[in-house]
């Protein structure tokens, strides 16, 4: 009997310990859902109001048919109606757009993001553009006989291993523009690094976009972006082109209040030009350009500027300092695929420019992949491992304290390093890649966090 009452009372104390422990649980539970979430999480969109993908394509749905009226017609009537449907749109939105600045993070302008408007469909263009990008050969016949050839098709098959959220989209379209605008202002990036050909030029696959660079102005401007220029290898790129070309570009856009201009340690507000391949031109080409002494100076004019040229390989910081450029950026978005673009050389890279009196700006990235269009270049994919590679590449870059971060890039889809939204997809013979287990947006989020930690970090930094 003494037994029976000790394991009784034992029973009771023992369901009343564990009553009072799930009591416990449940209201620390209860606590920490009410804590407000960190916004850098990979929860839903904070303040953003990007439109759901329904309703985005609704909104794409109803210009249409002002986009097949633009498809015929001279140049001038196109960018004339362009420029007007990209107005009214502006007009009809500026109220919810005040409503945002107060819900978003302020624009980054030491975050730089390389922007390309070479897209096209259809339904704006008359034709699909670079979403039909061919397969690419490897310069060894050996080897290329063993991989596909051709052209992709879309909309199922574009030249990308990840699907837009958008579509495969049209750079004219407003409401692509639009949209981009709002991804890029919520991952608090402030200058768009616009990829940019002189007027009637462009790469292989492209057709001239000089044209949009108006429009890309007047939304960026909404949203309170800027915008610089990253200045592509066009055909006999030299000192005396690219005068011009500056010139161009500051007369043309130089007076609008989204034209992007740096300023400098000694207090002088200048452009600011990245110049991608820049190594294909010697040093005493660019130095006509880019010294005081040069035959074509642009230095103490009013088209001086602040030259960025990319640096590839670990000479090339020398030919950068003795052709007078200003500082060296790295673009690609594969650790270990160039010096330049390997984490851990950035270190060695900034000591040089800072020893030198040239800017550092490291680019990175969410990863590599371009097996789409150049399916026998698999050694230089890098994975997104659900975004820690991209975090990897931000803390390397915060730990060389750069003036500038930029990054590759928003949507250059061929290459596989953007950071727009983009959706799981399958088709018959196509599964593309996606940014599962997280949310469309995750990248743009991510950016976002890093742009805040950037900040804290460099308020430090000047202390």
């Amino acid at each position: 009997i003494l037994n029976y009452d000790i394991m009784a009372r034992f029973r009771r104390r023992t369901c009343i310990i564990l009553l009072l422990f799930i009591l416990f649980i449940c209201s620390i539970m209860m606590a920490l859902k009410t804590l407000r979430p960190d916004r850098a999480g990979f929860g839903d969109p904070f303040g953003l109001g990007l439109l759901p993908e329904l309703q985005q394509r609704t909104v794409l749905l109803e210009s249409k048919q002002n986009s097949l009226n633009m498809a015929q017609g001279d140049t001038v009537t196109r960018v004339s109606n362009l420029h007007s449907i990209a107005v009214n749109t502006m007009k009809a939105s500026m109220s919810p757009v005040k409503k945002l600045e107060e819900e978003l993070s302020s624009p980054n302008y030491n975050f730089h993001i390389f922007y390309y408007t070479w897209y096209g469909n259809p339904q704006f263009d008359g034709k699909y553009i670079h979403w039909n990008h061919p397969l690419l050969p490897h310069w060894d016949p050996k080897i290329a006989n063993n991989y596909p050839k051709g052209r992709h098709n879309p909309p199922e098959d574009i030249g990308a291993n990840f699907y837009p959220e958008l579509g495969s989209y049209s750079s004219k379209d407003p409401t692509v523009i639009e949209a981009h605008m709002k991804q890029m202002r919520s991952a608090s990036t402030g200058v768009i690094v616009l990829s940019w050909y002189p007027p009637g030029m462009a790469d292989e696959n492209g057709e001239p976009t000089d044209d949009l660079v108006p429009v890309v102005l007047d939304y960026a401007h909404k949203y309170n972006l800027k915008v610089t220029f990253h200045i592509e290898p066009y055909k006999d790129r030299d000192d005396r082109s690219m005068y011009h070309n500056v010139k161009y570009i500051i007369d043309r856009y130089g007076s609008h209040p989204a034209f992007y201009r740096h300023k400098t340690s000694t207090g002088r507000l200048l452009p600011m030009f990245y110049v991608y391949d820049s190594y294909v031109t010697i040093p005493e080409i660019w130095a006509n350009l880019l010294t005081v002494s040069g035959s074509q100076s642009i230095r103490n004019t009013p088209y001086d500027a602040l030259f960025i040229a990319l640096l590839v390989e670990e000479r090339h910081k020398h030919d950068i300092h003795r052709s007078g450029f200003d500082g060296m950026y790295t673009y690609f978005a594969t650790n270990g695929f160039s010096y330049g673009s390997s984490h851990h050389n950035w270190a060695s890279l900034k000591a040089f420019c800072d020893s030198n009196n040239l800017m550092f700006i490291p680019s990175v990235g969410p990863g590599y992949i371009d097996t789409s269009i150049r399916p026998w270049n698999n050694h230089n994919t890098r994975n997104r491992v659900n975004g820690k590679y991209y975090e990897t590449a931000f803390s390397a870059a915060l730990l060389v304290r750069p003036e500038i971060i930029s990054i590759t890039s928003f949507n250059e889809w061929h290459e596989g390093t953007q950071i727009e939204k983009a959706v799981p997809k399958r088709t018959g013979q196509v599964v593309y890649l996606d940014y599962k287990p997280h949310k469309p947006n995750v990248y743009l989020e991510l950016t976002l966090k890093w742009s805040e930690k950037y900040r804290k970090e460099q308020e430090q930094w000047l202390m």
